[in-house]
């Protein structure tokens, strides 16, 4: 009996080490698949642009490839529940930016909570917006473009990619501290072949999106949205300068879905920070006027309550709502 006991105790105790185990040996084999990175716009969009980058050379680092899945739809909504509801063992993620962070008091029936469901990796960008004019406005500067805005309330159109993505905030912050009126045109497509031909004015674009149109003439610069000007466009001011306390950059980072290993995220956290680290990639970001960050998961979680709760008091004072195209 006392034999039997023994060996019941050894099983037991063998049994309850299993998942503690098993656990480590996934962390320590991560990953034996590809990994899929969820990105919430289309092709060609800055998230988009920038979650290839990382992802490129992630794969390299981690000896899977890491594949890049664009599901698009109800303002990156879509592609942020598909990730919160995946199985949390890393083989998921989310490209994550800004309107992620907006998103959180601009929909209020969601099921699932950015804040709670989605684990933070590693911020990987950072860069200003740029306001971007078609050439067809009577405006060179930005003094004249506020100008012209108040002189001419509702007669600027300006696009973005969709009510509360980030070039519609942006629009919405510039109207309340510059004391201007223009409409918000969003779309669910790049805006950008209207932006050229003059169907649409104005856009607060992600420099990736815009930067090649400005230097080849085909698009107005006329401030970026940062508190510092930018290095990838020399000479152009920022909104600030002119609307003192404007500061609204964008952001892109990585996350996971709630429960997923802590080792698991504390490896991506750390092949990230690797990649950002890459002369390589510092020239690629660089290119589309942004710069990497890096850091570590808990810094990544306390700035994004922080821009959540920057863009909620724009939402509220504002009172935008997602079906009013405001």
């Amino acid at each position: 009996m006392g034999l039997l006991r023994r060996q019941f105790l050894i099983l037991t105790a063998a049994a309850a080490a299993l998942p503690v185990c098993s656990t480590l040996a996934v962390a320590d084999n991560y990953p034996t698949r590809p990994v899929r990175l969820i990105v919430g716009f289309p092709p060609g969009s800055a998230t988009d642009t920038i979650g290839r980058i990382i992802a490129d050379s992630l794969s390299k680092r981690l000896g899977q490839q890491v594949v890049v899945e664009n599901k698009t739809g109800a303002g990156s909504n879509l592609a942020a529940q598909f990730v919160a509801h995946a199985a949390p063992d890393g083989y998921t993620l989310l490209a994550m930016t800004i309107t992620n962070a907006v998103n959180e008091t601009f929909y209020q029936n969601l099921d699932f909570d950015f804040a709670k469901d989605i684990v933070p990796i590693v911020e990987t960008f950072q860069s200003p917006n740029v306001l971007a004019v078609n050439p067809s406005v009577p405006a060179k500067t930005l003094p004249e473009f506020i100008a012209y805005a108040k002189a001419n309330p509702g007669k600027i159109n300006y696009a973005s990619f969709g009510v509360g993505s980030a070039p519609h905030m942006n629009g919405e912050l510039f109207d309340m501290m510059a004391g201007v009126k223009m409409v918000h045109v969003p779309y669910r497509s790049s805006p950008v072949p209207d932006l050229l031909s003059g169907q649409v004015q104005a856009i607060f674009s992600p420099m990736p999106v815009t930067i090649n149109f400005i230097k080849a003439g085909k698009l107005n610069a006329l401030a970026v949205t940062s508190d510092k000007p930018s290095d990838a466009l020399p000479g152009v001011p920022t909104v600030a300068q002119y609307v003192p306390g404007f500061n609204a950059g964008i952001w892109h980072g990585i996350g996971a879905p709630k429960g997923t290993p802590p080792d698991i995220i504390a490896k991506l956290n750390k092949e990230i920070n690797a990649v950002l680290a890459d002369p390589e990639t510092k020239a690629k970001f660089a290119k589309y006027g942004g710069v990497p960050v890096g850091g570590t998961s808990e810094a990544f979680g306390k700035f994004i309550h922080a821009e959540i709760e920057k863009w909620a008091k724009v939402i509220k004072t504002a009172n935008i709502k997602p079906e009013s195209g405001h």
